[in-house]
């Protein structure tokens, strides 16, 4: 009978429910806070559709780390010193701590920017180039996170990258800047940047209507000129030349990018690209979010920090959708009125959803205006500056 207590009582003591009673004075408040997030994350994932095949991964990682007795993620396996005993994790690691392996290492987003390339056509770019200047004039925002972040002196040189990076609305881009600058952010700022990214439809239309006028809105554009497969070939390898000589340290991303779409577009490699585009992406999806939602631990997620990365961000993605906008407004003026200014906004990288959003605002003010087109070459110029913003920013601050 003692024996069946004890191996009772030992049951009780291995529940979840008692480690919550247990700690009924010290953190037990800290996981209700997180469950009630993980419902509104799944909500928003299920209900509004925001961003669901990575909001929902996330809040499933979220809920499965802060799990009393769950085991699943050890904090101070990746946070607790600057090195991480690799061999600690395989032998005595959760299931988390082994998916975050490929977070930590970086593998993750360059396979996420693989199959990103593999979907994307870059044919608007190429047709119009002057879109590159619009994609850059979007990275505007993240530059101004970094330095408002900074003068704050609440975060490091590092945590103020990884914040300022949001504003590039690129959450595998967020993801790879913040796992090697300040990776106890990383479940803050991969919900922000993915929130706000869900989020455009609400977000940029005030901001497109207060910063352009009804008749630059009723602009329309000429048709883009035809792109043939050599310019489709060429330019991948192109910018992987360019990109390597100027920016070296945004290789890891724009390589990987440029890869995918050279498979999408020689013609040759079909299946590979099919596979990129399907089977690869979504797998790799699963395991970035479900391992990145784990890092939001209630010890670290619940702080006066969370709250300030999540102001900061929307800052930097309203000043980045500003920058994009005032870039072709001025370039609007400069071609005499031929460039439609809406376009601007889809110049942060949240492809394509930027770029319907410009296409949307340019049909309420004429139903008979088509940018769709138009708005993607700066919307894929947008991804390729949030790569190499990230990488300037890897570059200053490691």
């Amino acid at each position: 009978m003692t024996a069946l207590l004890e191996s009772l009582e030992k049951f009780w003591e291995s529940t979840g429910i008692y480690r919550l009673i247990k700690n009924l004075d010290a953190e037990w408040w800290q996981t209700l806070i997180m469950f009630l997030i993980v419902g509104v994350l799944v909500y928003l994932a299920i209900k509004k559709g925001f961003e669901p095949l990575l909001l929902l991964p996330i809040a499933i990682g979220m809920f499965l780390t802060n799990i009393p007795g769950g085991e699943m993620f050890h904090s101070e396996y990746w946070f607790a010193g600057l090195t991480v005993d690799y061999m600690e994790v395989l032998q005595h690691g959760g299931l988390l701590d082994l998916l975050y392996i490929g977070v930590k290492t970086g593998v993750y987003p360059c396979l996420i920017f693989i199959g990103i390339g593999a979907m994307t056509d870059f044919t608007p770019l190429i047709a119009n180039p002057k879109s590159f200047l619009i994609g850059a004039g979007a990275q505007f925002g993240v530059f101004v996170a970094v330095s408002g972040a900074l003068m704050s002196g609440v975060f490091s040189g590092g945590e103020a990258a990884s914040i300022g990076i949001i504003g590039g609305a690129d959450g595998p881009t967020a993801i790879t800047v913040t796992k090697t600058l300040a990776p106890v952010l990383l479940g803050a700022i991969a919900i922000a940047a993915y929130s706000y990214m869900a989020l455009i439809p609400m977000i940029q239309p005030p901001l497109m209507r207060a910063l352009t006028t009804e008749k630059e809105r009723q602009i329309k554009m000429t048709d883009l000129r035809p792109v043939s497969k050599v310019e489709k070939i060429i330019f991948p390898i192109l910018v992987i030349l360019v990109v390597g000589l100027i920016v070296p340290s945004a290789l890891v991303l724009i390589g990987c990018l440029m890869f995918g779409n050279l498979m999408n577009v020689c013609g040759v490699t079909d299946r590979l690209s099919k596979t990129a585009q399907n089977g690869l992406m979504n797998t790799v999806t699963i395991f970035l979010g479900i391992s990145v939602g784990a890092t939001a631990v209630a010890s670290n997620f619940l702080q006066a920090k969370t709250l300030l990365i999540i102001v900061l961000g929307l800052v930097a993605f309203m000043i980045s959708t500003v920058g994009g906008l005032l870039t072709a407004k001025i370039m609007c003026k400069l071609s005499g009125g031929k460039i439609n200014p809406l376009i601007g906004s889809a110049g942060v990288s949240a492809v394509p959803m930027a770029a319907r959003v410009a296409q949307k605002e340019g049909q309420k003010a004429d139903p008979s205006n088509f940018l769709l087109m138009h708005a993607m070459g700066p919307n894929v110029a947008g991804v390729i500056g949030s790569a190499v913003a990230a990488g300037v920013l890897l570059a200053y601050f490691t």
